[in-house]
């Protein structure tokens, strides 16, 4: 459930009807929800932690076939 306040109200919106809203949203729109979205999951600890995996896992790989690369060349 989210809050938004409008003047003395408080009206509760749930994901649900989020969800529903999307669609209707224009383009840049879209991208400022995707932007705000992935920087509030970037502050959780799991995502840095599995952003940080997977960052270590590619590099781990570019190094494998760097060195493939270089034992066919050699």
């Amino acid at each position: 459930m989210a809050n938004q306040h409008d003047g003395g109200n408080i009206f509760r919106v749930s994901a649900t009807e989020i969800i529903q809203e999307l669609p209707k949203l224009s383009p840049a729109e879209r991208r400022t929800v995707r932007r705000v979205l992935s920087d509030l999951a970037a502050k959780e600890e799991d995502v840095q932690l599995c952003n940080q995996v997977a960052t270590e896992a590619a590099m781990m790989f570019d190094r494998m076939e760097e060195e493939d690369v270089w034992h066919q060349q050699g």
